[in-house]
């Protein structure tokens, strides 16, 4: 247990720097679309070189499924990662990551109205208190008079985050989670740097190749290894608990390293935030122990 709580938590908090990242690569001097083709086409190289050495069967894909992962990397995570690179030009990394973490109550939605998934009480309760967390985070935005159109763009790329994560559930569920992964990064890489500068390639410098490591390595490999490695040991309930402190990491990493002001708004909408995507996973493994749970003998 302890094993996967600890790689549940290096994923959640190399998934959270991304936002901090970016700030730091724009106060670099370096553009979005730059960053984002540096992480994806580092990542995608790495990723494919550890398949390589350790099970090359998770190379191979069917025709269908490549079609996929292009669509979702070369369009649906183009546009949720360009919409958030963009935010973070003029709003605060926390906002924008708090903001972002809004997903879990427009995929529930949805998820009940397309895929006709039951919810329980306890759902509408998860949601009422991650909206609660969101509303507060929006006041703070306003009191900030953060700009409205980098606002609009954090709500941008949870609307894409939310349909990529729809696509992925039905368009992927019979490829291999990493062999999924590796491709989408791939084909993201590659409308990355069509749409970013190519010749940045032909033209590599130090500071360049330090933000491009670092993109790819933490936020990239790092966070989507350890994340399977979790799962693996704890599965994905616990998993999903333990990462839920990634908007925190955020927070800290934004206050430590870009001077940002972190007030209690934000602090008690992370909180409610973490509770509602909490609640409903140990709700779900409370059932679960009570299925798996020898008989009694009479």
């Amino acid at each position: 247990m302890l094993q996967g709580l600890i790689y549940a938590v290096i994923s959640a908090a190399a998934f959270g720097s991304l936002a901090v990242l970016v700030k730091l690569g724009y106060d670099a001097g370096l553009s979005g679309a730059e960053m984002m083709q540096y992480r994806f086409t580092i990542a995608a190289l790495i990723l494919g070189l550890i398949l390589l050495v350790r099970d090359r069967s998770l190379l191979a894909i069917s025709r269908t499924g490549l079609a996929w992962c292009a669509l979702i990397g070369m369009v649906i995570y183009w546009l949720q990662t360009s919409c958030f690179v963009r935010a973070l030009e003029t709003i605060p990394a926390s906002t924008a990551a708090l903001i972002l973490y809004f997903y879990p109550v427009t995929v529930t939605l949805l998820s009940a109205l397309i895929f006709r998934t039951k919810l329980a009480r306890v759902v509408f309760g998860s949601l009422a208190l991650v909206v609660a967390g969101c509303c507060l985070v929006f006041y703070d935005a306003f009191l900030k008079e953060a700009d409205p159109t980098g606002l609009l763009y954090a709500v941008g790329a949870m609307c894409f985050f939310t349909c990529y994560l729809m696509v992925v559930q039905r368009a992927l569920r019979n490829i291999k989670p990493l062999t999924a992964t590796f491709y989408v990064m791939l084909f993201a890489g590659v409308s990355f740097t069509l749409s970013g500068d190519p010749g940045a390639w032909l033209t590599p410098t130090w500071e360049r190749m330090a933000f491009g490591l670092s993109l790819g390595v933490v936020p990239g490999v790092v966070a989507v290894a350890f994340l399977y490695m979790a799962v693996e040991k704890v599965g994905s309930a616990y998993a999903s608990i333990f990462s839920s402190i990634e908007p925190v990491v955020t927070l800290a990493g934004a206050a430590l390293l870009l001077d940002e002001n972190v007030v209690l708004l934000q602090i008690g909408g992370t909180v409610l935030i973490i509770a509602g995507v909490v609640i409903p996973n140990l709700r779900a493994l409370a059932l679960r122990r009570q299925v798996n749970a020898p008989a009694r003998r009479p």
